[in-house]
């Protein structure tokens, strides 16, 4: 969809028109009131769920949760998934080119927050007649987009869904982020971020960025079950070299290469900014209460014990800051081994969570509800 009024961001900057890419699975009601938005993480795009024509290793990345009879189940809901601003997935970002230059946008498109992205979202919103969603949902810094969709669109949300999240990155993130934006930043191929023009990718920056992410991604125990410290070579003994000796050593390889041949390393730089930023009680003098106080939704938010990038003592921040403007929560931590990357897996109680919090929705909605469906008549 395209957008022709200028959207003004938190930097001062002003985007003038602008695309955004989205996907929609199941019906909107007539009351159209089961829509459902699915906000995205750093690599992952509007492509939430089932696979493409011709192409079905494309399978969405939320296609575990959302779906047909899933936790959020598109027999019932009217599910959204938009491609955020400067991504590298179809809509607005960096690879554009700019109108007024021909060229493309590279490292002067400019930087944004959690906050621009709602706004553009709720631009979409208003466009496919949406006044009021059944929920807002989201993981890690899709669950930031849920946060703030609460507070700065509170009349709009019926249930904001809060996973894997936190209000505000620690130092440690912000570090990881760092180290992550400097290997690609002083690769020879960046060339100050105008890399197209050369026809190259600094793939060796976006590697390595690619490898720290993976492994602040996982927890040290569910890496250790999967890899250990097996070897490569059937001999069970070193080659004395420094090429690829570990298992987990070819696995970083091979995923920071495949990550490497699809993402833009500018986009890269933009999200992880994007996520350094987000701090809603920033304007609160620090207090997350008040930060929180805007908010009418109820919330779900699930946090994962072994996720130590957004631990959950962060998600009872979360928690504690709503309970203290009384807003109805429903909290699950789940004791899972996979670390933050648990938000994305297979586990029957996180979806069993999900699923029956949906129902909850289900019923508010209920006249949405197609007659004779066997899951409206157990709600």
């Amino acid at each position: 969809m395209t957008f022709e009024r200028p959207l003004a961001l938190a930097s001062g900057a002003m985007l003038s028109g602008y695309e955004l890419v989205y996907e929609t699975y199941g019906e909107l009601n007539s009351e159209r009131s089961n829509a459902v938005l699915i906000c995205h993480a750093l690599n992952a795009s509007h492509h939430v769920a089932g696979v493409y024509a011709g192409a079905p290793e494309q399978r969405g990345w939320w296609d575990n949760m959302v779906g047909p009879g899933k936790p959020v189940d598109t027999d019932r809901f009217f599910v959204i998934g938009v491609n955020n601003l400067g991504s590298c997935f179809g809509s607005t970002g960096p690879m554009t080119r700019d109108p007024l230059t021909g060229r493309r946008y590279g490292p002067d498109f400019p930087v944004l927050t959690v906050e621009d992205w709602v706004h553009s979202q709720a631009r979409l919103a208003d466009a496919l007649g949406i006044e009021r969603f059944a929920a807002v949902m989201g993981g890690s810094l899709g669950g930031m987009q849920a946060l703030a969709w609460s507070t700065l669109y509170a009349a709009r949300v019926a249930h904001c869904v809060v996973i894997a999240s936190t209000p505000q990155l620690s130092a440690q993130n912000i570090a990881f982020n760092e180290v992550a934006r400097r290997a690609i930043l002083t690769d020879p191929d960046f060339h100050n971020g105008r890399f197209y023009d050369y026809g190259v990718t600094p793939k060796r920056g976006l590697m390595v960025a690619r490898m720290i992410g993976h492994i602040t991604y996982q927890a040290g125990d569910a890496m250790a079950q999967k890899f250990g410290r097996e070897l490569i070579n059937q001999r069970d003994q070193y080659d004395y070299t420094f090429d690829i000796e570990f298992q987990i050593e070819r696995y970083l390889r091979y995923q920071s290469d495949k990550f490497s041949q699809y993402f833009d390393a500018n986009t890269y730089l933009l999200i992880t900014r994007v996520l350094d930023y987000f701090d809603p009680a920033a304007s609160f003098g620090g207090d997350l209460s008040a930060a929180m106080t805007a908010a009418a939704a109820d919330f779900l938010v699930i946090s994962f014990t072994s996720d130590w990038r957004f631990t959950s003592a962060r998600s009872r921040e979360i928690v504690q800051a709503l309970l203290a403007n009384r807003r109805r929560v429903t909290y699950g931590e789940i004791d899972a081994p996979h670390g933050h990357d648990a938000f994305l897996l297979d586990d029957a109680r996180y979806h069993a969570l999900v699923r029956a919090y949906f129902e909850r929705v289900a019923v508010q909605i209920a006249p949405g509800i197609p007659p004779g469906s066997a899951q409206g008549d157990r709600a």
